[in-house]
């Protein structure tokens, strides 16, 4: 009998297959014999974890295998953790990622609100230390030697989050990544390729600044200097969004994240945030306030945009809260979602080779530095109008679609 938080046998071999079209899709290169692939998994995701290794075996690649913490391990961690503890790198891990070329993350939380009563400066402290580590993987994504992706398994806590039984849960993943078709990867494809050209439409609209209006956000945005257009590149299994990295300094206005947000142990619902001058000036939410201040103030560049994102409804599949980030930000239904994240940019979005970018470079153009991401998702009715070269203003998405 199956066990109530795997899927079925058919469903686990095409959520790999999807996987590892994700991986190769998000790296310029391609994979090689040898080349080292980190697969992370929570414990929940160890069939689908199994399946993806045989086939990175089978690839000739040299898969390193990683169960993630437990609850009662992370909040014993972050309960009882020195300081020296919080920011120790074990040995090797500098190493690994100076010379991984891709990994794989299977997210199948045990609990979304483990962490709720530990001081999340700590947990700042942890993620600020990592930072470093992050950034030599970005930099040789930058160079075209690494990919990763990752995905959302079924559990019964998320389904118990969301509001939703565990099998209409399951099935909401299923169809959101194509799982109940014979073969997802001609679906994936044919996203691609549609993708593909709603992204050369924006990218040739030589915009110079998006407003985005709704009930209760009213928010401008700057693309800034030398940017373009991406999603869809497999980076996130599922993906329907098409982003950009703006530049910071030119966002002010209102946001309004109407979708609920789990984090790093904690919950935050109706979350404001008022931009002046490219950072957060007022910062509420009518749960978990203490926490979303405390997260934008880690680092200096917490309080600023790093992404800014809308999907069409036309693309996804994805029609309920899902009590996870990776699904609610790429949330369908009726009207499509915008999301912004705080905190750190995409340097893939430079339009231009990003290998060449140097810290100094992007401190230039505006591309956000943090050592957090935190994306924030609004499923208003909305309409986003661009302002482009000439100062004529385009309206580029309404009623939860692109105008093209």
């Amino acid at each position: 009998m199956r066990k109530k938080h795997e899927l079925a046998a058919e469903h686990i071999e095409r959520y790999a297959d999807v996987l590892l079209w994700g991986l190769k899709t998000a790296r310029s290169l391609s994979y090689k014999a040898g080349d080292i692939v980190l697969l992370r998994f929570d414990h929940n995701a160890l069939p689908l974890a199994e399946a993806l290794y045989d086939r990175l075996i089978d690839m000739k690649l040299h898969a390193i295998p990683r169960m993630g913490q437990t609850p009662r391990m992370e909040y014993n961690f972050f309960s009882r953790a020195s300081k020296r503890q919080l920011v120790f790198h074990p040995p090797g891990d500098s190493e690994l990622m100076r010379a991984l070329n891709g990994t794989i993350y299977l997210h199948a939380p045990e609990s979304l609100t483990h962490l709720a009563d530990i001081d999340s400066k700590k947990i700042g402290t942890a993620l600020v230390a990592r930072k470093p580590l992050r950034e030599i993987l970005v930099k040789r994504e930058e160079q075209g030697l690494y990919g990763w992706t990752l995905c959302t398994y079924p559990t019964a806590e998320l389904a118990k989050q969301a509001g939703l039984s565990f099998e209409r849960y399951s099935r909401q993943i299923i169809k959101a990544c194509f799982l109940d078709h014979e073969n997802p990867l001609k679906q994936w494809n044919e996203i691609f390729k549609e993708a593909e050209i709603l992204k050369k439409w924006l990218n040739s609209l030589n915009i110079r600044s998006i407003r985005l209006e709704s009930k209760e956000t009213d928010l401008t945005i700057n693309p800034g200097r030398q940017r373009k257009w991406i999603g869809v590149s497999g980076h996130n299994i599922p993906s329907f969004e098409i982003f950009i990295s703006p530049d910071w300094r030119g966002s002010r206005g209102s946001f309004y994240a109407n979708q609920p947000s789990f984090r790093n142990g904690n919950y935050a619902e109706g979350i404001r945030l008022v931009f002046e001058k490219g950072s957060v000036i007022s910062a509420s939410a009518e749960k978990g306030e203490t926490f979303l201040k405390e997260q934008i103030a880690i680092d200096k560049g917490a309080c600023r945009i790093g992404e800014f994102s809308l999907t069409d409804r036309r693309f996804s599949r994805i029609t309920a809260f899902m009590a996870d980030t990776l699904f609610d930000e790429n949330f369908g239904g009726r009207f499509g979602n915008c999301h912004i994240a705080l905190g750190s940019s995409y340097s893939d979005t430079y339009d231009g080779e990003p290998g060449t970018l140097t810290k100094q470079r992007k401190k230039q153009l505006g591309f956000n530095d943090s050592a957090l991401h935190w994306d924030l998702v609004n499923t208003e009715n909305k309409r986003v109008t661009a302002k482009i070269a000439g100062g004529r203003t385009v309206t580029i998405y309404e009623n939860g679609i692109f105008t093209l």
